[in-house]
């Protein structure tokens, strides 16, 4: 089958090539792609940035985003079947959807929401997954607080914006002038406009925050918080609880430790708190998601669609920032671009 596999690791690791379809175990599904998203995390695995905490054996297919239709099921898949149009977000170590089929364990696929097309589906769930395990599972967000969620017309942006609002959360984002009417579409109450203020400056008192810009942005973002309030980062720098939900041996947990300290040191300083965050794939968290676009909670923000074969300038334009708003997908389907 073609695929776009990662050979070596850096910018110029990723190559086109023809593999052998992959092996389907008792509890997996193979999957026909129809489409699969692009996101930031591909450019990083790509280029080794987890290769101690990740091992993969290279060369090894690229993609964390997928959506396509079931053509085999195991012999221990319990509720899936041949012809069901999936969604999901292959665990760590088994990722793959630039390639025109994959294998998923049936623990991390989902029916797609039916109101979306399958290219629609493939540009959720990474950012969704995020945006739940962030607001729902480790923040608690409950009606009547603050969330600060930082570059909002962004593909986990845009989904925050919209399932913080739906959680009855107040919502604050970053965005520049061009993106303000989207965000407030997607229920912004409080837009700040980075190209003209500061964020610090004008907001506080805030339960959490969803950084994902890290750096200065991460530091300015700890002073917003009220006290106690919780500062999350996908973007880092990571802590040892990282390390200990990848199963890292204790002495990278404690490297980790080193390495987030002075962020860690000002949170409490400032009496908020700082963690870092790594999505986990999760089917059963998809198909809650699933119910939530299908009611028109929450709604896919899509940039541009790339045919498969021009995958490697659909990472280039995620890469170098020419993305305008949400996700970029690549399509199995011509004619999409």
């Amino acid at each position: 089958m073609k695929a776009f596999i990662v050979e070596k690791y850096g910018k110029d690791g990723l190559r086109a090539a023809d593999v052998p379809e992959p092996t389907v175990g008792d509890g997996d599904v193979l999957v026909r792609v129809s489409a699969a998203g692009i996101n930031p995390l591909d450019k990083m695995v790509r280029n080794g940035e987890f290769k101690r905490l990740l091992k993969y054996k290279l060369p090894f297919v690229l993609g964390h985003d997928v959506a396509g239709i079931v053509t085999q099921v195991g012999s221990a898949v319990r509720d899936l079947t041949v012809g069901d149009e999936v969604y999901a977000r292959p665990r760590d170590l088994r990722i793959g959807g630039f390639a025109e089929f994959i294998a998923i364990d049936q623990d991390d696929v989902s029916l797609k929401p039916e109101s979306l097309s399958l290219r629609e589906a493939a540009a959720v769930p990474l950012v969704a997954l995020a945006a739940w395990q962030i607001l729902v599972d480790r923040a608690h967000v409950k009606p009547g607080q603050k969330v600060l969620i930082h570059a909002g017309a962004g593909g986990l942006g845009s989904t925050a914006v919209q399932l913080a609002r739906h959680l009855g959360a107040t919502v604050a984002t970053t965005a520049n002038t061009d993106s303000e009417k989207l965000v407030r579409s997607l229920g912004a109450d409080i837009v700040v406009d980075y190209t003209k203020e500061d964020f610090s400056q004008v907001l506080s008192g805030y339960d959490l925050v969803l950084d994902s810009l890290g750096g200065v942005n991460l530091e300015k973002s700890l002073t917003v918080l009220k006290p106690g309030g919780l500062a999350v980062s996908v973007v880092g720098p990571p802590d040892a609880a990282f390390a200990k939900q990848l199963g890292a041996p204790s002495l990278l947990g404690l490297v980790m430790n080193v390495l987030s300290r002075k962020i860690r040191k000002q949170a409490k300083a400032l009496g908020v708190r700082y963690q870092f965050f790594f999505m986990r794939a999760h089917g059963t968290q998809l198909r809650k998601l699933a119910a939530l676009y299908d009611n028109g909670q929450l709604r896919p923000v899509i940039d541009r669609t790339f045919p498969f074969d021009r995958t490697l300038e659909a990472m280039a334009h995620v890469e170098q920032g020419r993305t305008a708003a949400g996700k970029v997908v690549i399509s199995m389907v011509p004619g999409n671009d």
